[in-house]
């Protein structure tokens, strides 16, 4: 690591702190995620490392934890109601805090900062408050131990980071764009998708893949809401955990860490080509 050469020996010692101090809080966030990939291949039924596994032996390891996630119809039932519930909220998710970033960010918009802090409070409230509040709402409107109940739910826990991202997208959103297009005779709706729509995208996509993830990991909702038809990926790991504990709980959360390191991935590339574009580079 290079230093200018005007940096004194403190200065040189303190860019070396802050280094291991963030290496340091990495490895302290990291390590309890990765422990569980090599723990998932375990040929035993248990939590821990065999002597076989500590061993490198290849008969110690085995991939029958990840076939059982597929002869189980509990866990094929929890994976199907994973995708369908986080895509049916990310999409609401995504058209309501689209629009509702839209709305808040024009200037002659009244008592802004007070529907942008209501707009965010799922974010801040705990959530078993959330969830208890759902609950007895949910049921007076019939709404509990459905589908549709759920889907609402999470889509209530995905909108405030759509309006987050998109928020941000329109901080630097040229607005004069949007009157001469206006201006010219176009109508609203093809001004919002020909000009506004295209220079927000990547905002409205990071928000979207917020709102899934948070649906997708979602568990207090869950066990709020759901009845048996609905239950989750998140759920049917909490329930394994009490009910039967065994590898598959580790295979499936494997599986889970990689999905989010993709979305991860995505938003990442999508956040530096914001920037691109911010800055005209494309």
């Amino acid at each position: 690591m290079k230093f200018p050469k005007y940096f004194s020996f403190w200065q040189k010692l303190g860019m070396h702190g802050l280094r291991i101090t963030a290496w340091s809080v990495l490895a302290f966030l990291m390590i309890p995620i990765l422990v569980i990939i090599p723990l998932s291949f375990n040929a035993e039924p248990y939590f821990t490392f065999t002597e076989g596994m500590l061993t490198f032996d290849p008969e110690a390891y085995s991939l029958k934890w990840y076939a059982e996630i597929f002869n189980d119809d509990k866990w094929l039932l929890a994976i199907k109601n994973s995708f369908f519930i986080g895509l049916c909220a990310t999409v609401l998710a995504t058209v309501l805090g689209t629009f509702a970033a839209i709305g808040l960010s024009n200037p002659v918009m009244p008592f802004q900062r007070v529907i942008m802090a209501m707009l965010l409070s799922p974010m801040i409230v705990p959530l078993i408050i959330t969830a208890a509040g759902m609950y007895f709402f949910y049921t007076q409107l019939g709404l509990s131990g459905s589908y549709l109940g759920v889907i609402i739910a999470h889509a209530a826990l995905g909108t405030p980071f759509v309006i987050i991202t998109v928020n941000a997208s329109l901080s630097g959103f040229d607005y004069s764009l949007m009157r001469a297009s206006l201006g010219l005779g176009a109508p609203p709706v093809y001004t919002f998708f020909k000009v506004i729509m295209p220079l927000i995208r990547p905002g409205v996509i990071s928000g979207a893949l917020f709102a899934f993830v948070t649906s997708f990991d979602e568990v207090v909702v869950i066990l709020f809401l759901a009845g048996p038809e609905q239950r989750t990926i998140p759920r049917q790991m909490f329930s394994g955990l009490r009910e039967q504990i065994n590898p598959t709980i580790l295979a499936v959360a494997v599986l889970l860490v990689v999905i989010s390191g993709l979305l991860l991935l995505t938003i990442e590339y999508l956040r530096a080509r914001s920037e691109r574009i911010r800055s005209g580079e494309v």
